[in-house]
């Protein structure tokens, strides 16, 4: 159904010769030729006319202004009548906003502050902010949500075009995940807009988007299995790591800390006396916020040589400022993702080890710990993670599966003859069992007791 409000003065009914009750109403203020400026007949139902082929229901707001809606069909203009009476009478009668979803867009990105207690990390923000389309001074970037709605209205904004953004996206040839990203702001702009009053309904609210399978079957438990190098492999690398580059590596590796919590770790953030490391924040697209999750918040420790290495870096830097960063480039700013991953796969084509990707140092770490014989829930604290389980899942293909030598219970059964049952003759292992034993043609042969006692 589509609908347009028209505000003015009450109209005015003058009942024509040969119109047998019906009527033409118009608009006082009513100066222009076009269609909405038709004669409105009157119909056998009050407030509803005729105009043309579509009819106009006539009502009024709560503030006693008139409006004027239009409806395609008799039926429909019923409907619409029924609508607004009812929502005149509940208060819950709201005027169709002729907010855009670009103007809308701009103000919304400003002043959101997430939908739940926790407000909204300055890096997701950023990232809304990019997934709508708009720069740091809100004006549009010419792509995302803001370039695909435009200048369509937030009230005139259907599931149907929800779902035709997100195939948009998808068509790009992006996982199901970065579809999601790119819905998440559009479904928070809207949900607050339909709070606010704006937006009669949610248009988003109820959106499903499915992702097609792939054509290529993946597995996917393969694509997402954690990659780490082996202790020789990581002391290859090291070695071939540029001087520059070398203690931030270390740190990641000994550490096992990600590089988003590495790159803006200031020196106050290390307790070199305690040999810890507290992580307080992390750096995503040059964005400083708080740590990926409340997990992340932790203190990691360090062992004695990468300690003594970063004390001595910071004897070296002088008796700089606190708040400085273990990690700047020469300008005093936080050293940029991508030259490390530059330098870091350098060096291992160097060192002739397979290239798997800045984070595998975390992965790493945490192998090498458990190699070490550290427990799920003590790795999972040391990196960080939400849960032992989920510690334990990510890296369980990288544990060594062979398998030790047996638990040898009899020994304890029988501690001072080790696994004697098994090694005794069939005689003593007869009489051990208290069955009797026969020689019978040279061959020892035990007797079931029923047997012997019979």
């Amino acid at each position: 159904m589509e609908s347009t409000d028209v505000s003015g003065p009450a109209v005015r009914e003058h009942p024509g010769p040969g119109t047998k009750g019906v009527s033409s109403v118009r608009s006082e203020t009513s100066r222009s030729t076009g269609p909405s400026s038709r004669k409105l007949e009157r119909t056998d139902h009050p407030g509803i006319y005729k105009r043309g082929g579509s009819y106009v229901v006539v009502y009024r707001d709560p503030q006693g202004r008139q409006k004027k809606k239009a409806a395609r069909t008799l039926r429909q203009a019923l409907d619409l009548k029924a609508t607004l009476r009812a929502d005149v009478v509940r208060g819950e009668y709201r005027a169709v906003s002729q907010t855009t979803f670009t103007d809308y867009a701009k103000v919304w990105i400003d002043t959101y502050r997430g939908r739940t207690s926790r407000g909204i990390r300055a890096k997701t923000l950023a990232d809304y902010r990019r997934q709508l389309g708009l720069d740091v001074n809100g004006e549009p970037l010419g792509d995302g949500a803001v370039a695909f709605f435009g200048r369509k209205r937030l009230a005139e904004i259907e599931p149907s075009d929800v779902k035709r953004y997100a195939k948009q996206v998808a068509d790009r040839g992006v996982s199901q995940n970065t579809v999601r990203l790119a819905l998440a702001p559009v479904k928070a702009l809207l949900a607050d807009a339909f709070e606010e009053g704006v937006i009669r309904s949610n248009p988003a609210a109820r959106v499903r988007i499915a992702q097609p399978a792939p054509l290529v079957e993946v597995d996917d438990d393969e694509e997402q299995q954690a990659k780490a190098w082996t202790r020789e492999e990581l002391r290859k690398l090291l070695d071939e790591v540029p001087a520059n580059w070398r203690l931030l590596v270390e740190l990641l590796a000994g550490a096992g800390l990600r590089v988003s919590e590495a790159i803006p770790l200031r020196w106050k953030d290390l307790d070199l006396g305690r040999r810890r490391v507290r992580v307080r924040r992390s750096m995503v697209d040059g964005v400083i916020g708080k740590p990926k999750t409340e997990y992340g918040r932790r203190d990691v420790p360090l062992s004695p040589a990468l300690a003594r290495r970063l004390w001595e870096e910071r004897k070296r830097a002088g008796e700089g400022r606190d708040d400085a960063l273990v990690f700047a480039d020469r300008t005093g700013k936080a050293v940029a993702y991508n030259a490390l991953r530059r330098a870091l796969k350098k060096a291992s084509e160097r060192a002739g080890v397979p290239w798997l990707g800045v984070h595998a140092l975390r992965h790493t770490a945490a192998s090498l710990l458990f190699a070490e014989g550290w427990n799920a829930a003590q790795v999972q604290h040391f990196l960080g993670h939400h849960s032992a389980a989920f510690t334990l899942a990510t890296y369980i293909h990288l544990l060594d599966h062979d398998l030790p030598e047996p638990l040898a219970v009899d020994s304890i059964l029988d501690p001072e003859g080790g696994n004697a049952g098994a090694t005794r003759g069939v005689e003593t292992a007869g009489e051990t069992a208290g069955d009797p034993v026969e020689q019978q043609d040279g061959e020892t042969r035990l007797v079931p007791r029923i047997a012997a006692e019979a």
